[in-house]
Protein backbone atom coordinates (compact mmCIF):
# COMPACT_ATOMS: atom_id res chain seq x y z
CA UNK A 1 0.00 0.00 0.00
CA UNK A 2 1.51 3.34 -1.02
CA UNK A 3 1.70 6.15 1.74
CA UNK A 4 -0.27 8.85 0.60
CA UNK A 5 1.29 11.76 3.49
CA UNK A 6 4.19 13.40 3.26
CA UNK A 7 7.35 12.10 4.82
CA UNK A 8 6.86 14.99 6.91
CA UNK A 9 3.05 14.66 7.43
CA UNK A 10 3.57 11.32 8.74
CA UNK A 11 6.48 12.33 10.81
CA UNK A 12 4.14 14.40 12.18
CA UNK A 13 1.16 12.00 12.84
CA UNK A 14 3.60 9.41 13.96
CA UNK A 15 4.92 11.87 16.59
CA UNK A 16 1.46 12.47 18.15
CA UNK A 17 1.10 8.34 18.80
CA UNK A 18 0.86 8.46 22.89
CA UNK A 19 2.77 6.05 24.99
CA UNK A 20 0.57 5.82 28.22
CA UNK A 21 -2.55 6.58 28.48
CA UNK A 22 -3.75 4.87 25.58
CA UNK A 23 -7.11 3.93 25.33
CA UNK A 24 -6.74 0.81 25.34
CA UNK A 25 -5.43 0.77 29.15
CA UNK A 26 -8.05 3.38 29.91
CA UNK A 27 -10.56 0.69 29.19
CA UNK A 28 -8.61 -2.15 31.26
CA UNK A 29 -7.85 0.53 33.99
CA UNK A 30 -11.60 2.19 34.26
CA UNK A 31 -13.13 -1.74 34.22
CA UNK A 32 -10.67 -2.75 36.61
CA UNK A 33 -11.21 0.31 39.40
CA UNK A 34 -14.67 -0.88 38.91
CA UNK A 35 -14.33 -3.83 40.54
CA UNK A 36 -12.25 -2.74 43.37
CA UNK A 37 -8.65 -2.89 42.28
CA UNK A 38 -6.08 -0.45 43.12
CA UNK A 39 -2.76 0.01 40.88
CA UNK A 40 -0.32 2.71 40.51
CA UNK A 41 0.44 3.79 37.22
CA UNK A 42 3.51 3.90 34.90
CA UNK A 43 5.93 3.00 37.61
CA UNK A 44 9.56 4.72 36.96
CA UNK A 45 10.92 2.39 39.35
CA UNK A 46 10.10 -0.67 37.19
CA UNK A 47 12.19 -1.51 34.09
CA UNK A 48 9.38 -1.00 30.76
CA UNK A 49 7.38 1.40 33.08
CA UNK A 50 4.52 -0.86 33.43
CA UNK A 51 0.98 0.48 32.34
CA UNK A 52 -0.48 -1.29 35.82
CA UNK A 53 1.31 -2.33 39.22
CA UNK A 54 -0.02 -3.31 41.48
CA UNK A 55 1.83 -4.12 44.56
CA UNK A 56 -0.28 -6.13 46.97
CA UNK A 57 0.19 -8.79 44.56
CA UNK A 58 3.39 -8.47 43.56
CA UNK A 59 2.04 -8.18 39.76
CA UNK A 60 2.53 -5.91 36.63
CA UNK A 61 0.28 -5.48 33.05
CA UNK A 62 1.66 -4.02 30.01
CA UNK A 63 -0.68 -3.73 27.55
CA UNK A 64 1.00 -4.23 24.28
CA UNK A 65 0.19 -1.68 20.71
CA UNK A 66 0.31 -5.10 18.16
CA UNK A 67 1.88 -2.79 15.28
CA UNK A 68 4.49 -1.42 18.07
CA UNK A 69 5.82 -4.52 19.86
CA UNK A 70 5.20 -6.31 16.62
CA UNK A 71 2.75 -8.72 17.64
CA UNK A 72 1.86 -11.57 15.47
CA UNK A 73 -1.88 -11.17 14.74
CA UNK A 74 -3.90 -9.16 12.41
CA UNK A 75 -3.64 -5.97 13.57
CA UNK A 76 0.29 -6.36 12.88
CA UNK A 77 2.13 -5.76 9.55
CA UNK A 78 5.76 -4.94 8.62
CA UNK A 79 5.67 -1.34 7.04
CA UNK A 80 6.59 -1.34 3.33
CA UNK A 81 8.13 1.92 3.81
CA UNK A 82 11.34 2.88 5.66
CA UNK A 83 11.17 -0.97 6.26
CA UNK A 84 14.75 -0.43 7.55
CA UNK A 85 13.67 1.93 10.19
CA UNK A 86 10.83 -0.01 11.45
CA UNK A 87 12.19 -3.64 10.88
CA UNK A 88 15.35 -1.61 13.89
CA UNK A 89 12.65 0.03 15.93
CA UNK A 90 10.18 -3.12 16.44
CA UNK A 91 12.68 -5.47 16.76
CA UNK A 92 14.45 -3.11 19.39
CA UNK A 93 10.98 -3.03 21.17
CA UNK A 94 10.76 -6.49 21.49
CA UNK A 95 14.13 -6.79 22.80
CA UNK A 96 13.12 -4.59 25.32
CA UNK A 97 10.30 -6.12 26.05
CA UNK A 98 12.15 -9.32 26.56
CA UNK A 99 14.58 -7.95 28.72
CA UNK A 100 12.37 -6.16 31.01
CA UNK A 101 10.13 -9.11 31.62
CA UNK A 102 13.22 -11.48 32.44
CA UNK A 103 14.55 -8.40 34.63
CA UNK A 104 10.51 -8.27 36.27
CA UNK A 105 10.28 -11.94 36.33
CA UNK A 106 13.87 -12.69 38.31
CA UNK A 107 12.68 -10.14 40.89
CA UNK A 108 9.50 -11.92 41.72
CA UNK A 109 7.07 -10.24 39.57
CA UNK A 110 3.89 -11.63 37.71
CA UNK A 111 3.43 -10.51 34.51
CA UNK A 112 0.21 -10.09 32.48
CA UNK A 113 0.32 -8.51 28.68
CA UNK A 114 -2.62 -7.26 27.20
CA UNK A 115 -2.36 -7.22 23.35
CA UNK A 116 -4.28 -4.72 21.12
CA UNK A 117 -6.27 -7.45 19.34
CA UNK A 118 -7.64 -8.74 22.42
CA UNK A 119 -9.40 -5.14 22.99
CA UNK A 120 -10.26 -4.12 19.29
CA UNK A 121 -10.26 -5.37 15.28
CA UNK A 122 -12.40 -8.30 14.28
CA UNK A 123 -10.61 -10.64 16.88
CA UNK A 124 -11.06 -8.92 20.31
CA UNK A 125 -12.80 -10.29 22.96
CA UNK A 126 -15.54 -9.15 25.19
CA UNK A 127 -14.46 -6.81 28.04
CA UNK A 128 -15.81 -8.53 30.51
CA UNK A 129 -14.39 -11.37 29.88
CA UNK A 130 -10.80 -9.88 29.33
CA UNK A 131 -11.69 -8.69 32.96
CA UNK A 132 -12.28 -11.76 34.52
CA UNK A 133 -9.14 -12.93 33.14
CA UNK A 134 -7.52 -10.48 34.75
CA UNK A 135 -9.34 -10.56 38.10
CA UNK A 136 -8.65 -14.23 38.32
CA UNK A 137 -4.62 -14.14 37.41
CA UNK A 138 -4.31 -11.10 39.83
CA UNK A 139 -6.37 -13.57 42.90
CA UNK A 140 -5.60 -17.21 42.00
CA UNK A 141 -2.70 -17.27 39.50
CA UNK A 142 0.83 -17.42 40.33
CA UNK A 143 2.09 -17.65 36.61
CA UNK A 144 2.75 -15.32 33.91
CA UNK A 145 -0.09 -14.72 31.11
CA UNK A 146 -1.19 -13.08 28.34
CA UNK A 147 -4.27 -12.13 26.64
CA UNK A 148 -4.96 -11.62 23.58
CA UNK A 149 -7.73 -11.79 20.19
CA UNK A 150 -9.65 -14.79 19.96
CA UNK A 151 -8.10 -17.27 17.61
Amino acid sequence: MVDTLSPEQRRLCMSRIAGKNTKPELVIRKALFRQGFRYKLHDKNLPGKPDLVFPEYNAVIFIHGCFWHGHNCDLFNWPTTNTKFWRKKITGNREADLKNYNYLKKEGWYILTIWGCALKGKKKKPLNKIVKSVESWLLYETRNKTIRGQS
